[in-house]
């Protein structure tokens, strides 16, 4: 990898309804012979058994019990019930992530939704205040989606508060006892989800870390495919969030832990071009003896990263890896005899690149098991996002350039909140001027089924009628075979909480069957019939729901009106990373580890974003299997450029240092050249073959220029082959694509043209 003068500056009563919105899940991407149907079935039936966590489900409906349970011993169940819903709202905003970022959430989420108690209490006294505050807080709700997941639960947790403590209006003095009663089952909540931060503080930290270290292990022994994502990517990402809280940690742990970050990046970067330049030895040679090398060295590396992920789930010093380490060695010794013995050929270069990474590998994971060996750090590195070293109004400036830039009807989350907006504002009209019992409960529905896709939004209207339905029919047995006192309908209230909170995020059908099933009971235990609660609340959410999708039939929100931009938006996030790897930079610009991490990361939520369009997409009715086969292929050319772009990131801090080629930066410029054209094109623009500069010629410039000796110089050239190919790959299915594209506009135009007029 040839880089003029980049260099690292380090290594690298009774809100408890608003609980139904943050458990979403994506299916895996259907095949395309599928079909849509068969895509939205399995997005709808999906079990996700990730989601299950046990000892957090417990502490959840541990926190909505108290309350209860306080309110009758203090003879005020009503109240309790008040501190209860608060504690239930707040259960969705716990985590497995670390403690500071959870309590903040938490927190946060405490404060909000008390605040949306006092001021939906207050509304309600006057119709007309209250449909629009409903209506307000929908649009910003709607909104919300633009900053991310947590955001847009916040919002619609707080909205359903609203909406439930409007339909039940207070007076001033008691809205703001309401309110401080729901905030303090938030903070019981909270304060319950932190208990151990002082005795397990970096436990978070380290199961993220271990995650990692395991998926590489797996990695390792597997051969590398170029057409599927880097693997670990997902890991990596997660282990990333989850210590970006420790940015400014200066103990011993916290710069430990980021070391330990620092090393599995440049672990994984070194295994997965070990892989790759296995597979080129076996295409050249099947029987060379380097091949039989790096898998033992790979599966001895895979033993030592177990060991690593072993110790950090268990807080013990590593077992004994002296035996791993010095077979390492000696197939690290017997590769070098290989590669002494090997004539001079494109094998010799393959097998003496080998030979360097193994070199790296080796230290890096000598380092790794010390670091998790000892609270001593190797070295002092810094390891920090950048928006963590931003002062709070730079971030929150940020937040208000993103909501700025979706404000406008060409942006799915725009046209999501004027949608939220106008059917929470129907809905509320709706139950007020027809005076039906629990009439909360359209609305409320309304914002639990709208999301800002058709595939979300589908599911969730089904699961959400048919898991009501369920439930209330659970709860109507349950009263009729079982006494009405207190302590069983307590009991009960657990019960359901726990399986709300620990079966719910795996499926929202679970999730729709407890939640209702819980809802009966709550209000039953202050004294209103359950009969009356059963019938209000089927009646009213099977009017949401059908009203939600009726919504959403009308107005609807595409995927394939976004999958060109969201895959345009992956290959900018490429282009970006190739850049500040080895783009055309200034002579003068210095490159910091900390930005390569960042075009990194941001490059893996690019990827991770289309897959996820990916995935909507292939359940929308009227996508065909020629769309997601095509498409499957655009993500698959990009692949293997990624893999390409990462072995060239590995290779440079392993190689020797020598001068760029002229040709390199000639190749370089026409590689981001050709990601811009892609991008552009997938925007609309129209782009011919002609604008495409040469990359085949680029690279046989390359071929010819320098000395084939050196090792950098090797590397670039093999890499800059496979940037090459997936490029040229990628040009021929990005302008299929783009065509077919246009064309399809263009006759849904003219289909649109007669019916015009």
């Amino acid at each position: 990898m040839e880089v003029c003068r980049l260099r690292s500056a380090g290594m690298f009563p009774s809100a408890f309804m608003a609980t139904a919105i943050t458990e979403t899940s994506a299916a895996p991407i259907a095949p395309p012979h599928q079909g849509s149907f068969r895509a939205l079935w399995r997005v709808v039936t999906r079990f996700d058994s990730s989601k299950l966590s046990p000892p957090m489900a417990l502490r959840n409906s541990i926190g909505v019990l108290l309350p209860l349970i306080a309110g009758y011993a203090l003879g005020i169940p009503r109240g309790g019930l008040v501190a209860a819903s608060g504690a239930l709202n707040v259960m969705y905003s716990d985590g497995s992530d670390p403690y500071l970022q959870r309590s903040k959430r938490m927190l946060a989420s405490s404060f909000i939704c008390a605040a949306a108690v006092f001021i939906g209490a207050i509304s309600g006294m006057h119709a007309a205040v209250a449909v629009s505050m409903a209506t307000l807080w929908a649009f910003a709700a709607g909104m919300c989606v633009a900053l991310g997941t947590t955001a847009a639960d916040l919002g619609v947790i707080s909205l359903v508060t609203l909406l439930i403590y409007a339909a039940q209006p207070l007076t001033p003095h008691l809205a703001v006892v309401s309110g401080f009663l729901a905030l303090g089952g938030g903070l019981l909540q909270t304060i319950l989800a932190v208990a151990l931060w002082p005795v397990q503080r970096y436990n978070p930290e380290r199961r993220a870390l271990a995650k990692l270290f395991l998926e590489m292990a797996r990695n390792a022994e597997q051969p590398a495919n170029a057409l599927s994502a880097p693997p670990g990517s997902v890991q990596s990402t997660q282990a990333q969030e989850a210590l970006s809280g420790l940015s400014r940690d200066a103990t011993i742990e916290g710069i430990r832990y980021r070391s330990l970050l620092n090393q599995a990046e440049r672990i994984r970067l070194g295994s997965l071009i070990l892989s790759r330049l296995r597979a080129r030895m076996h295409r050249e040679n099947q029987l060379h003896a380097g091949i039989e090398i790096l898998d033992s060295y790979l599966k001895k590396a895979a033993e030592i990263l177990r060991a690593i992920a072993d110790s950090l789930l268990t807080g013990k010093p590593p077992v004994s890896m002296q035996d791993a380490l010095e077979a390492i060695d000696e197939l690290r010794l017997r590769l070098r005899s290989t590669a002494a013995q090997t004539p001079q050929s494109f094998l010799a270069a393959v097998t003496q690149d080998a030979l360097f990474q193994m070199d790296a590998l080796d230290g890096q994971l000598r380092a790794a098991l010390e670091l998790s060996k000892n609270a001593t750090p190797i070295g002092q590195i810094e390891f920090a996002k950048q928006e963590a070293r931003q002062p709070w109004w730079l971030r929150f400036g940020g937040r208000l350039a993103t909501l700025r830039a979706n404000l406008n009807l060409q942006s799915s989350v725009f046209r999501h909140a004027v949608r939220l907006a106008v059917m929470v504002a129907i809905g509320e009209l709706l139950g007020r001027g027809f005076y039906w019992r629990r009439s909360y409960w359209l609305p409320m529905t309304i914002v639990l089924v709208l999301k800002p896709d058709f595939t979300s939004t589908f599911s969730r209207g089904v699961l959400r009628i048919t898991g009501t339905i369920a439930g209330l029919l659970l709860a109507t047995a349950l009263f009729h075979f079982l006494p009405r006192s207190v302590a069983p309908q307590l009991v009960l209230i657990f019960v359901f909480a726990l399986l709300l909170r620990w079966l719910g995020p795996a499926n929202y059908g679970i999730f729709a069957i407890a939640i209702s099933a819980l809802v009966v009971l709550l209000i039953a235990i202050t004294g209103v019939s359950p009969r009356e609660v059963i019938l209000a609340r089927g009646l009213n959410t099977a009017a949401g729901g059908a009203l939600a999708l009726l919504a959403y039939w009308i107005w609807p929100t595409w995927e394939r009106s976004n999958i060109s931009e969201r895959v345009a938006q992956l290959l900018d996030a490429y282009r970006e990373y190739f850049r500040v790897l080895f783009g055309t930079l200034p002579e003068s610009e210095v490159i910091t580890a900390m930005e390569i991490d960042r075009a990194r990361l941001n490059a893996r939520l690019a990827r991770s974003n289309t897959e996820a369009a990916m995935d909507r997409l292939a359940a929308e009715p009227g996508t065909t299997a020629e769309q997601m086969s095509r498409l499957n292929a655009i993500l698959a050319s990009s692949h293997r450029f990624i893999h390409a772009i990462m072995a060239l990131e590995a290779g440079w801090w392993q190689t020797p240092g020598v001068q760029p080629r002229p040709q390199f930066r000639v190749f370089a410029g026409d590689v981001e050249k050709t990601l811009l054209l892609l991008a552009s094109a997938l925007r609309g623009t129209r782009v011919s073959q002609k604008e495409f500069p040469d990359l085949r010629k680029d690279h046989n410039n390359l071929i010819q220029a320098g000395q084939a000796s050196v090792e950098r110089y090797a590397l670039v050239n093999v890499e800059a082959d496979r940037i090459t190919n997936s490029l040229n790959t990628l040009r021929e299915q990005v302008l299929l694509w783009s065509r077919s594209t246009q064309t399809s506009q263009a006759a849904n135009h003219a289909e649109a043209a007669p019916a015009a007029n």
